[in-house]
Order: C-alpha cells, then structure tokens, then sequence
C-alpha cells in the first residue's frame, strides 16, 4: 500500500477538511510498504500518547504496510518549520493558526517564508489545547493577578509558551512573574521540589504532565473570568471537577 502524504497536519482545534485525508487514503494503491514520520509534542503530553496509538491503529488498518514513527517536538512552532525542510510523508499537529502565520511569514516566522508552508494541509482534526495555569496547591493562588512575586515554569517553542508568554503581558504580569529557564519536561518534578510554584502547559485533558503534577505534589488550576477570556479573544473551555486530583471544581479556561 503506498500513501501520498507529502506535508499535512492534524489540526488542533479546529473543524478542519477530513475529506482532504480521505481523499489521500482513497489514492493509494497496491505497493511497498509506506513510511511516515509523524512529528506530535512533548513525550509527556496527551498528543504523544495519541500520536503512538495512531501509529499503533495505522499499523494494524493497514495490515503492516503503514508504518508511523512517532517523534517527540518541542512544540507546534517546531513541527510547523520543519515542513519547510522535511522530505517524503511528514505530518504533525499544530493549531491551525501557526500554519497562517507561516504562511503569512509572521510573528514567530517572520523572516523565515518558505513556499513549502503553502503545501500544508489538513488531514483532520484532533482535541483542542487547552491552556492549563498549573500551580503548587499550597502556593495560594487562585487568579491570574496573583501569579505576581511567583516562578512559572512555560517551556520553549510551545503553542502553550507562547499563549503563557502573551497571557502574562495581556494581563499587566510582564515583569512581575519570574520565569523559569527550563523544560517544561520537568514541570512536576520541579514542582515538586519547590523549583518553581506553577507553570503553564497547553493539551487536551487530561494532560500526563498535570495528572503527574497532581499526584506527585497537589496542585490548583487557576481559572479565567469572562472579562479575562473575553481579552484572550479565546474560546471558553471548561475543564471538569475531578479531572485531576484534589481540584474538585470546574476550571475555566481558554
């Protein structure tokens, strides 16, 4: 079975052409067995494990003739440019509006235009990110004013870095928050030894980092107002009581 890819993406958040991918699967025909390189996100987060039962359910459709190799990213940012230089079948997941502003040669891409980026396409959409203000349940936080005098943890190259990056400005914090200088791999564990009093990380829940988080030290999510979603120009997400341990209430978020 041979598979014309090319360069596609699975869609965060967005009701993106499932046809396109359907399509693409119906063009295919009797032949060698077709590799694919599916870049997803952290090994840690929710995407990862999705993207290792995609490639586990390709495998088995196909009867082995699909094989997926899941890598890990460092962030939607990442898997965008790297379809300006990634030969043979490369799909990845990525917010719909990072491949705009690709294309567009904007923000986080200005300067780095490629004619490639116009090549993407989606394939179909998957669960939408959603932004997680994670904190140290002792820390005594409970809105986003009261992050001032704290260390956040958001990581690099991320859809949920830069969202964290542009919340913290949006909301008068730039300057008042300390941010730590690490991976946001090591979020729980540098929770947990009081490294840091939160960090912020992006993914359909529930997230692995932030049901580790949870075990490991006891955490509260920080939830938005209107007003606060409103100024995001974000949708209104809610993530269920009880979806991690000890935040027994509903969280909205973005």
């Amino acid at each position: 079975m041979k598979l014309e890819i090319s360069r596609a993406a699975f869609v965060r958040g967005a009701f993106a052409a499932a046809f396109v991918a359907a399509g693409a699967f119906a063009a295919t025909g009797a032949s060698a067995e077709t590799r694919v390189t599916y870049k997803s996100a952290k090994s840690t987060s929710s995407y990862y494990q999705m993207g290792v039962q995609i490639a586990e359910g390709m495998k088995a459709g196909s009867n082995g003739d699909i094989i997926v190799t899941v890598e890990e990213s460092q962030g939607s940012v990442q898997n965008v440019m790297e379809a300006a230089v990634r030969d043979g079948n490369y799909v990845f997941t990525t917010p719909p509006v990072l491949v705009k502003l690709a294309q567009g040669g904007k923000a986080m891409f200005e300067g780095k235009g490629n004619p490639k980026f116009d090549e993407i396409r989606a394939l179909f959409p998957i669960p939408s990110l959603t932004m997680h203000f994670v904190m140290r349940a002792d820390a005594g936080v409970s809105s986003l004013a009261g992050l001032e005098g704290k260390t956040i943890l958001l990581g690099k190259g991320s859809f949920g870095a830069t969202e964290g990056e542009k919340y913290i400005k949006l909301f008068g914090l730039e300057g008042k928050v300390t941010i730590a200088d690490a991976e946001l791999g090591n979020s729980a564990a540098a929770l947990k030894n009081g490294q840091i009093d939160g960090f912020v990380t992006a993914g359909s829940y529930p997230a692995p980092n932030v049901i580790e988080a949870a075990a490991g030290t006891g955490i509260a999510l920080i939830p938005l107002s209107d007003d606060e979603i409103a100024q995001t120009k974000r949708t209104k997400i809610v993530i269920p009581a009880g979806t991690y341990a000890g935040v027994d209430t509903d969280t909205v978020t973005t």
